[in-house]
């Protein structure tokens, strides 16, 4: 179901959840959190809202979608509420502020929010180089960027570097779980050995390549190289140490990546592109900072004339 409110406010918004939340049955204390959406356009919206429909199936929520401010004509708010059906296991609210309504939009969600519950504000295009420092963000304990949909993700992820605070992540990270559990349980079978260096090669411009770089010059403490190969995103990496190198290589286009050991046979691992669903609801299953991924950030990414 879809209800469309012309010339509203907040508060009537959320009176008519409550109203449309009676009427079909839903309880309100299933709702685990708060899912704030800054799109940059329409498009990016019904995207946004497409995702978090898939991930509400595992975590329940109120999704507010807040677009940017129609600065043209009288202020004035018109807002979208969808249930059932075209919300997934969630409640979507899309507010479209007109003639500079829009401009304080922390005072449009504030009424909106789930009370005691956590607040997650996602910027599924363009962040904001300091999303704490956001208005949509300051309210929020997780604060998420999709780096990989702007114009520049790598110049992105290095003005998200300079504005870093302790609960922003990108879903750039969340894509790489599977390849950093792989190549951390590699080196941790014997022989116990240094890793000497590190080449890293991927997608020219996929910021999961630099951010998996970023994350093995931290945690490993060597010379990493990243290289370009190919399209899309990553393509393997070597880790180099004296009995042989360890190798985990995925060829374009394929689910199944082969990890390569010395003195071992090689072997075939499921390692399929993680799509912008899975990524999301990983980042939600965690309201706390997650500190490795701004260790990799701040601390591991390379310079940028070396991108």
């Amino acid at each position: 179901m879809i209800v469309t409110l012309r010339n509203t406010n907040s508060a009537e918004v959320g009176s008519r959840l409550v109203s449309l939340r009676d009427e079909g049955g839903a309880v309100a204390l299933g709702r685990v959190l708060t899912l704030v959406v800054r799109p940059d356009d329409e498009a990016a919206s019904e995207r946004a809202i497409r995702t978090a429909n898939g991930a509400s199936h595992e975590h329940p929520m109120r999704v507010i979608v807040v677009l940017p401010d129609e600065e043209e004509g009288p202020a004035g708010l018109d807002a979208e509420i969808r249930v059932g059906g075209h919300a997934g296991a969630s409640e979507v609210v899309v507010l479209r502020p007109r003639g500079g309504a829009g401009r304080d939009p922390g005072s449009l969600v504030m009424a909106l929010l789930l009370p005691d519950a956590p607040i997650v504000t996602w910027w599924p295009s363009t962040p904001p180089d300091k999303p704490a420092q956001d208005p949509l963000g300051a309210m929020a304990q997780r604060r998420i960027s999709e780096s990989v949909r702007t114009p520049d993700p790598i110049a992105t992820l290095h003005r998200l570097r300079s504005g870093y605070t302790p609960g922003d992540t990108d879903l750039a990270w969340g894509a790489l779980t599977l390849w950093r559990a792989l190549l951390a349980a590699a080196v941790d079978e014997s022989p116990a050995e240094e890793i000497t260096a590190a080449m890293v090669t991927g997608a020219e411009g996929n910021p999961s390549v630099e951010l998996l770089g970023a994350w093995l010059r931290v945690s490993i403490g060597c010379h990493v190289t990243v290289e370009y190969s190919g399209e899309g995103g990553m393509r393997g990496v070597v880790l180099e140490r004296p009995s042989g190198p360890i190798s985990l290589q995925r060829p374009e286009g394929s689910t199944v990546a082969t990890l390569i050991r010395p003195d071992r046979p090689d072997q075939a691992v499921n390692l399929p592109r993680r799509n912008t669903e899975n990524t999301l609801m990983e980042e939600l299953r965690r309201l706390d900072p997650d500190l490795t991924y701004g260790r990799a950030l701040t601390q591991g990414l390379a310079a940028p004339q070396q991108v």
